[in-house]
C-alpha cells in the first residue's frame, strides 16, 4: 500500500456482517433483502459497491475508486447491519412527558397527547412503527427500521420540545436538559 491510499479505506465498510441462523439474506441484482422473525426489509445498493455472501457473513466491497465510494461503503454497510439487527430484535426509543397535567393515552393504533395545548394532539404511526403507552407519561416507539423509529420519535418530541426554564415538554429517556436561571437568577447574582 502506498502512502496516501489509506484515506480510501473504510473502517466500518470492511467489517463483515454476521448473519444469524434465524435470518435469511438474499441478493437480487443490486437489492439486498433481509427476512427475519420480526419482518422483512430491503435496500438497493449503489453501483459503486458489490455485495457477496460468504460462509454465513455478508461482505461489502468497492467496485470503483471514486471519491464517493468509501463514504457509500461505510454507510451501506451500517444500513445493512441495522436491517439484520432490526429483523432479529426491534429498535425502540422511549419518550417521557414532563409537566403538570401532561399525559398520553392510546386509542387503537393512535396515541393522544394532552400537553398543555387547547386541543389534544393525535399521533398516527406510519406503517412499520408501533407506539405503546405503558403509563401516562411514557411513550415507546418501536419497529424494525432504525431510521424510521428515530424519525417518528423526533417528530413526537418536536410537538412540545423541552423548554430550558422549567424543563417541561417531551424528552427522550435519559436526555439531560440544560436549565437556565431566569429573571430572578440574573438580578440576585
Amino acid at each position: 500500500m502506498k502512502f496516501g491510499e489509506e484515506k480510501y479505506m473504510s473502517r466500518i465498510g470492511k467489517l463483515p456482517i454476521l448473519i444469524p441462523d434465524a435470518i435469511k439474506v438474499t441478493l437480487e441484482g443490486a437489492v439486498v433483502k433481509v427476512v427475519g422473525p420480526k419482518g422483512e426489509s430491503s435496500i438497493s445498493v449503489p453501483k459503486e459497491l458489490a455485495v457477496s455472501i460468504k460462509e454465513g457473513a455478508l461482505e461489502i466491497s468497492k467496485k470503483t475508486d471514486t471519491p464517493e465510494a468509501p463514504a457509500l461503503w461505510g454507510t451501506y454497510r451500517a444500513l445493512i447491519a441495522n436491517m439484520v439487527t432490526g429483523v432479529m430484535t426491534e429498535f425502540s426509543k422511549t419518550l417521557e412527558l414532563v409537566g403538570v397535567g401532561y399525559r398520553a393515552s392510546k386509542t387503537g393504533e393512535d396515541v393522544t397527547l394532552l400537553i398543555g395545548f387547547s386541543h389534544p394532539v393525535v399521533i398516527k404511526p406510519p406503517k412499520g412503527v408501533t407506539l405503546n403507552v405503558p403509563d401516562q407519561t411514557t411513550i415507546e416507539v418501536s419497529g424494525i427500521d432504525k431510521n424510521l423509529v428515530g424519525q417518528v420519535a423526533a417528530n413526537i418530541r418536536k410537538v412540545r420540545k423541552p423548554e430550558p426554564y422549567k424543563g417541561k415538554g417531551i424528552r427522550y429517556r435519559g436526555e439531560v436538559i440544560k436549565r437556565k436561571a431566569g429573571k430572578a437568577g440574573k438580578v440576585g447574582a
